[in-house]
């Protein structure tokens, strides 16, 4: 009598927890499937999702060398939201197996127990070499369903699966999300943002407390797992793919229903996949494909929520500090970025334009300030009257006083209120989302609400092209708080608009706060 074989796969269970793998022994065990039949495509529910045969969205099958493990046993994780375009009808689901599935597809409803729309997806995989003695070669393998033409300001229900793993089966109906698109008119909303997060126990905490805000959506400023610790953007760089794996279960608690709305660090330049080290990026996430090139710089890009534009941007394009990618847009991101600018500053409706990048404009913590962020970006943020602006890339939190050509504009202590169309442009460093954290110079010490320290300028530095570290003395560094932190940032239509934004720490402490307001 032959004895079947109910082990798990190496390749499997390698990307697999405890619980995964008692689970898929004892599916194996038992030999069940629970199959339903979902119902009929519901009317009116989607006037136009993309699915297969459609752009956009092609359900694609595995290679020929897909494991032969059933489907069934093949779990989804990883599940991670992105806006299309346009926040008011179009979403982008994205998520990860272990291995090669066959025709992954996505099932969505109104309601969660009817997800009786189905749209294909896409299957993308990514080799990551080996290094002879350092790493093993890495198949991952990732999955990304476009779905247009949703109602605005209306929640929906999904689950993933593939063929074998239907996510309207009883034993798989725990896993179902949801999320909502932007409403059809502006209206109050929040949205939270930081850098530099990384995977560990101080990146999963600011998870957490990231759900109590409530956020439309979520903007990471970049260096997002660190799976290339070194991140100088070279192929002699430590790699560790499997980080991906770590992280995107990590996140998926809260961006299976967040948009979680990505742009690239220095962290994020991998080298064994493209020349500027973005093809990891295009394997893992989609993204709005609005910017100047999103099939090489899928970090760039803009989206309109409400009353608010926002502007992602890849600052390795302009970055003197680490080169690597310096200029390879050949100017076309910046021409890009002041069309950009000025069509969100004319656009009806939008009163704020909120642009991230990674690498700082002002700040003087470890990295300090990269001057080629400054002679690229600050005149187009100036002549367009940029409303705020968020880096990461200093593991700290640091927040400017208003700053007007190069200068302070306007002081702009805890609880105060400025106008960037009199003032200038507030500058905030949120590098506190869950990496080890930096400091600030010798003798300079913290400050931020119910600790204020008035101090009259700090001596820091800024890069120069030639890489040397320019000594500077300034007067903007407003507040300074070097534990882990998160910016949470309410916007309010209306006769009179505004941006109430507040950094919070993971235990909920409000560490500042300030308002903008235009034309005061």
């Amino acid at each position: 009598m032959e004895i079947p074989d109910f082990g798990i796969p190496p390749e499997l269970a390698r990307r697999m927890s405890m619980a995964e793998q008692y689970a898929y022994l004892r599916a194996r065990l038992s030999r069940r499937r629970a199959l339903v039949t979902a119902g009929a495509a519901a009317g009116g529910l989607l006037t136009g999702c993309s699915g297969p045969g459609r752009p956009g969205a092609a359900a694609t099958g595995p290679s020929p060398s897909a494991a032969k493990v059933p489907g069934s046993y093949v779990p989804p994780f990883g599940r991670h939201l992105a806006f299309g375009a346009d926040p008011r009808t179009q979403m982008r689901i994205s998520w990860q197996v272990p291995l090669a599935v066959r025709g992954p597809y996505v099932r969505v409803g109104l309601r969660p127990d009817d997800l009786g729309h189905r749209v294909g997806a896409e299957l993308r995989d990514l080799h990551t070499p080996g290094l002879r003695g350092v790493r093993p070669a890495v198949e991952q393998f990732y999955v990304h369903a476009a779905l247009d033409g949703l109602r605005p300001g209306t929640t929906y229900y999904y689950g993933v699966g593939h063929e074998g793993f239907d996510p309207a089966a009883p034993e798989h109906r725990s896993a179902i999300a949801s999320f909502r698109t932007a409403p059809a008119r502006p209206e109050r909303f929040v949205f939270t943002a930081f850098g530099d997060q990384g995977v560990g126990e101080d990146a999963a905490a600011n998870n957490s407390v990231l759900l109590r805000q409530d956020p439309a959506f979520h903007l990471h400023a970049g260096d997002i797992c660190y799976a290339n610790p070194t991140g100088r953007g070279k192929e002699s760089d430590v790699f560790d793919a499997t980080h991906w794996d770590r992280f995107l279960k990590q996140t998926e608690p809260v961006a299976r229903s967040v948009p979680w709305m990505v742009t690239t660090g220095n962290h994020d330049m991998e080298a064994w996949y493209s020349p500027d080290g973005y093809g990891g990026q295009l394997a893992r996430f989609s993204l709005p494909d609005n910017g100047f090139d999103p099939r090489r710089a899928p970090g760039v890009y803009t989206f309109t929520y409400g009353n608010v534009g926002i502007v992602a941007l890849d600052a390795n394009d302009v970055s003197y500090e680490i080169p690597a990618n310096l200029g390879y847009s050949d100017g076309r991101q910046t021409k890009w970025l002041d069309a950009r600018l000025g069509e969100l500053r004319a656009a009806e409706g939008v009163d704020f334009v909120v642009v991230f990048f990674h690498h700082c404009a002002y700040s003087t913590s470890s990295h300090a300030s990269d001057g080629g962020v400054r002679a690229e970006w600050l005149p187009l943020f100036a002549r367009h009257q940029v409303d705020l602006v968020i880096n990461g890339h200093n593991h700290v939190y640091e927040r400017t006083d208003a700053i007007k050509d190069g200068e302070v504009g306007r002081p702009v202590p805890v609880g105060a209120s400025t106008d960037p169309t009199r003032d200038g442009i507030v500058y905030v460093t949120a590098g506190g989302g869950g990496k080890d954290l930096y400091g600030f110079p010798a003798g300079v010490p913290e400050s931020y609400e119910g600790h204020e320290r008035e101090r009259e300028s700090v001596a820091t530095f800024h890069w120069t092209r030639s890489r040397l570290a320019r000594a500077e003395t300034v007067e903007w560094s407003r507040v300074r708080y070097r534990g882990f932190s998160f910016l949470s940032v309410e916007a309010r239509a209306g006769a009179a608009p505004r941006l109430t934004v507040s950094a919070l720490t993971p235990s909920g402490e409000r560490i500042d706060r300030f308002e903008v307001r235009r034309g005061r």
